[in-house]
């Protein structure tokens, strides 16, 4: 069935109400029924985070307003439910907030339920999370020890779906020849630069522009 721009617009722009309910349904038929969600206030703005019984299964960062973040976080296939987070889960949020104010933290320990990806995007996540704040890696070196040398754009694509940032960090894996490279998070380079500013890590101004913002595009 075809879409015209304006009928795409509407369904974009669907209500968090209408939001919730429509996919909540949908994944309540398909998806499992043990997930759960919740918003929080972060230093960038309102996130949401959602989590089995296994660990966490997305981290979304801010979009442009509430209503897109709930999208967002309900696209991925998570957050059937809104829940009172239990204490692990507040333990991540406020591991998040107390980051993104400049305290850094270590994420590694936090658990993660990452069933719903794929074997190599398994393996990019998990060499991806050895990356520390202050520290970067580009996509090329992240490849190969993921163990597929050569294969730096399929790690920017599985970089791009990652459903779990800042606890995978993906902000931190960089392009060639220091770039930047995109981000696919809502903000583009200027959300990866504060992420990275944060920890220290600081690129030229003039890296927020070159060559467009192209999200997760890898320029090797």
């Amino acid at each position: 069935m075809a879409f015209t721009r304006a009928a795409k617009t509407r369904v974009f722009c669907l209500t968090t109400a209408r939001a919730r309910a429509d996919l909540s349904a949908e994944m309540a038929r398909h998806k499992r029924p043990d997930l759960r969600y919740a918003l929080f206030d972060t230093p960038l703005g309102r996130s949401g985070i959602a989590w089995s019984n296994q660990g966490i299964v997305r981290l979304q960062l801010p979009e442009a307003d509430e209503d897109a973040t709930v999208f967002r976080l309900l696209q991925g296939g998570a957050g059937v439910i809104a829940a009172r987070p239990p204490s692990w889960v507040k333990h991540a949020i406020e591991a998040v907030v107390s980051h993104l104010n400049g305290e850094l933290q270590d994420f590694s320990a936090l658990p993660v339920d990452l069933r719903a990806v794929t074997p190599f995007e398994r393996r990019v996540y998990a060499q991806a999370r050895a990356t520390k704040a202050g520290q970067t890696i580009t996509y090329g070196e992240l490849a190969a020890v993921a163990g597929a040398p050569g294969a730096a754009r399929a790690v920017g694509r599985a970089l791009g779906a990652n459903p779990v940032a800042l606890i995978v960090p993906c902000h931190r894996v960089v392009a060639a020849r220091g770039r930047m490279g995109g981000f696919s998070a809502h903000g583009g380079k200027a959300t990866k630069a504060k992420l990275l500013a944060i920890e220290g890590v600081l690129f030229p101004a003039d890296d927020l522009t070159a060559h467009g913002d192209t999200g997760g595009v890898v320029h090797e």
